[in-house]
């Protein structure tokens, strides 16, 4: 294991092919302040400019939660001026697209509540896995507050139009069971066996191809936009990349020798 960097309330880690970001607030149940939304996106321009790191895995500290939002307790000296919630709002922004834009795979690894931005920041990963015992909730409708239409719609592509509807309109909590049913998360682990799923489906994702990982993550990006704006010649590059490389060599004589292709991302 190699300790990367600690801060106060961000925790950040590398394991082999593997970078884990931990949310460290869990007296709050990992409510997050400006300066953790900052931090975050410090961290993930490291693990995207980390060859060595093939996956990264979110996740929140202390066991009750994921993240459960903005932390309240820090709204009187973070955003009690404009000028103030501008710059909140724009690490918020910051933080959630350097997860969703992030060139490699991204896995959330929820435990108990994901609330409010915690959802928010789950929607940006390419995967959900949770502990039996999570909770979901956006309770927006609760508090008098506008969702805007970037947050919302990336909802509406993972569940559909009724799903977004019935958990914005009820800002209730739902049980992981609902929140699989609906396809807002891939997997629900008994809580005792999530941490270890997760680290053998990361590093399971880290043995394979990185080109080819990184090229589908981008054409399935390219595939949800609207026609007019897809990059199509991009995406038959970095399959031309793909069958170039020294990684597609390397597979099919790993294939060939029946043993465990060894792939560098070259």
């Amino acid at each position: 294991m190699n300790v990367m960097t600690k801060t106060d309330k961000m925790l950040a880690r590398k394991e082999g092919s593997v970078g884990y970001l931990t949310f460290n607030n869990p007296e709050r149940h990992n409510a997050v302040s400006l300066e953790m939304w900052e931090a975050a996106s410090g961290y993930l321009e490291d693990f995207k400019n980390d060859k060595a790191i093939r996956v990264v895995v979110l996740t929140g500290a202390g066991g009750k939660a994921f993240v459960s939002g903005a932390d309240i307790s820090k709204f009187e000296s973070e955003r009690s001026s404009k000028d103030a919630i501008d710059r909140y709002n724009i690490a918020v922004d910051r933080a959630n697209a350097a997860v969703y834009d992030f060139p490699k795979p991204t896995i959330a690894m929820i435990r108990g509540y994901c609330i409010g931005g915690g959802v928010g920041l789950a929607l940006c990963c390419d995967m959900r896995i949770c502990s039996d015992n999570s909770k979901f909730g956006v309770p927006a409708a609760k508090l008098g507050l506008g969702y805007g239409y970037t947050g919302i719609k990336k909802l509406v592509d993972l569940v559909g139009p009724s799903f977004a509807k019935e958990i914005f309109y009820t800002a209730r909590q739902f049980t992981a069971a609902e929140a699989e049913k609906m396809g807002l998360v891939n997997r629900v682990l008994p809580g005792d066996e999530l941490d270890q799923y997760v680290k053998d489906y990361a590093e399971t994702i880290g043995g394979n191809a990185p080109l080819t990982v990184d090229t589908v993550k981008f054409i399935v990006g390219e595939a949800v936009k609207p026609e007019s704006e897809r990059n199509l010649k991009k995406c038959a590059d970095l399959v031309a990349q793909c069958f170039a490389s020294n990684d597609y060599t390397e597979g099919r004589k790993a294939f060939m020798e029946k043993r465990k292709p060894a792939f560098t991302g070259s």
